[in-house]
């Protein structure tokens, strides 16, 4: 019962926090329920579902993509396109698109995965890759190139237009990350879910017992290719555009980032991952540039100026001492008194 009703608990909580007029010092800039706040929040629950969808193949089923955003800048992309360039309503375009993310995972997947290991990685690498040049070729100047384009807001719904409905926006990525986190926990509950844990242990052991992986891999990839689609289209409506950034091969990148944060395998630790790299990605910029950091002695003030490195820190620091990730932080005990205990048994061994 208790595995049903935390994560109600915690959708219902969230759910109320553009109720919420509160202010949290340091946390965040503004208010609990300004727009600026429920845009940073939505961002990071809406990564919070993308890496969940990342984990699905590489924490469940042990195939590492390096292509996971070619999905997701179909969802953006897609959709952007025909709703701005081909002047198609939204739900015409927003199905057009799901569709396309399904068939493109489905050729692209089954491709793929004819082979395995680092191969299987490149191949997703080099698929990734021929999105992004597409996208930056800017053809019959559908994608805008290098600097994006904004999506036709006369085909947006009322409620997902202006900086005052952003709420609904918020309440959007909340429904996102939750389906996401639905979808994958029945999917790895079921029978395929548990042959693809079967396949991510010993895939010879899978085909010895008479089945066949390839298949089960193809549902895999396809089923997280389309969560990552739905992601793009939630993603296009919170930014108003598409832009080059999410066709890169970095922000895959990112996303086994964060999943190896929060914890491969672990369901929450991904979606926790997503939401505390998304955070600090955007809130160390804004204490870098502070008052507070400005006035520090260079020695301090330089790194602290450079998110990126203070990130790099944070992540060597998960990985030493939480290898499984910040979900099992439960064992950062017994990590520290192995270290400090690993001299002590050496010296007396000698």
């Amino acid at each position: 019962m208790n595995r049903v009703a935390i994560p109600v608990a915690i959708v219902v909580a969230l759910a109320f926090v553009p109720k919420l007029a509160i202010d949290i010092p340091y946390l965040f800039g503004s208010g609990l329920n300004t727009p600026g706040t429920l845009q940073l929040l939505a961002l990071c629950l809406l990564f919070g579902g993308l890496a969940l969808s990342y984990d699905l193949l590489f924490g469940f089923t042990g195939l590492l993509s390096f292509g996971h955003a070619l999905y997701f800048a179909v969802g953006v992309y897609v959709a952007a396109i025909a709703m701005t360039r081909w002047h198609w309503g939204f739900w015409p375009s927003i199905l057009f698109t799901a569709l396309v993310g399904f068939l493109l995972a489905l050729v692209l997947g089954a491709v793929s995965l004819r082979v395995g290991g680092i191969a299987f990685a490149m191949v997703t690498l080099a698929f990734a890759q021929a999105g992004s040049i597409l996208a930056l070729k800017n053809p019959y100047g559908w994608t805008g190139g290098e600097e994006g384009f904004g999506v036709d807001y006369h085909q947006l719904p009322t409620w997902a237009v202006g900086i005052l409905n952003t709420k609904y926006l918020y309440w959007l990525a909340l429904g996102y990350a939750a389906a996401v986190f639905l979808v994958v926990r029945w999917a790895v509950n079921s029978s395929p879910g548990h042959v693809w844990q079967a396949i991510r242990e010993n895939e010879l052991r899978v085909q010895v017992l008479g089945l066949r992986p390839y298949t089960y891999k193809l549902i895999s990839f396809v089923l997280a290719s389309v969560l990552a689609t739905a992601g793009g289209i939630v993603y296009l409506l919170l930014v108003g555009g598409a832009n080059t950034e999410v066709t890169t091969a970095s922000f895959t990148l990112t996303l086994l980032l964060m999943v190896v944060l929060g914890g491969t395998g672990s369901r929450w630790g991904a979606m926790v991952g997503g939401i505390l790299y998304t955070y600090a990605d955007h809130r160390l910029g804004d204490l870098s540039s502070s008052h507070a950091v400005s006035t520090l002695p260079s020695v301090l003030r330089v790194p602290l100026q450079q998110p990126l490195f203070i990130l790099g820190v944070l992540f060597i620091l998960v990985v030493f001492f939480v290898p499984g990730g910040l979900t099992r932080i439960g064992q950062v005990g017994v990590r520290l008194d192995r270290i400090l205990r690993k001299p002590a048994v050496q010296e007396g061994g000698a």
